[in-house]
């Protein structure tokens, strides 16, 4: 997601002609949608469960990703920042809440700072990655659908989650 958030703006403004005032006001409407990311999707997580969470966040990001790298009509453009907006912090609760599931209330902790120190190698070498691709591409095309094709394999990953053991959640 940190690839997203470092480069759209400079996608529209570069890339897409947009102005800097109106891609601002696309960040502005990422910050009101994404508002409702994490009540949203940690609700549908604990209604529907944490498999089924994750894969609908990481495919909308997918899809979210792909309509800037295909470099659709500008109107998707709004797509776009709807999707991503609406799921971007919605990964942090659901896997906290999946950790607990996963290794009880003893574990979670622990468990959660490793799956955070994954996250953050994430967040450092994305934008290093997709900022060396777009120097040898000349766009920012090719890192959004190195996200695409991150999160597709997110959407892959996931599915194969299995429920957690009772016995891991009363631990």
């Amino acid at each position: 997601y940190v690839i997203y958030a470092t480069f759209i703006v400079t996608t529209l403004v570069q890339e897409r002609g947009f102005s800097e005032a109106v891609a601002g006001r696309f960040w502005m409407w990422v910050g009101l949608v994404s508002i409702f990311s994490g009540p949203l999707f940690g609700t549908l997580s604990d209604r529907l469960g944490r498999k089924p969470a994750l894969m609908m966040v990481f495919l909308l990001h997918t899809l979210a990703y792909l309509i800037i790298a295909l470099r659709l009509p500008d109107a998707f453009a709004y797509l776009s920042i709807f999707l991503w907006g609406i799921g971007v912090w919605s990964i942090p609760s659901i896997m906290a809440a999946a950790v607990g599931d996963y290794l009880g209330a003893d574990r979670a902790a622990a468990a959660f700072g490793t799956v955070t120190l994954f996250f953050g190698v994430g967040q450092i070498t994305g934008p290093g990655l997709a900022g060396l691709l777009a120097d040898y591409s000349g766009s920012f095309g090719w890192s959004f659908a190195m996200a695409a094709g991150m999160t597709m394999l997110g959407v892959i990953m996931s599915s194969g989650l299995r429920r957690p053991e009772p016995a891991a959640q009363q631990r």
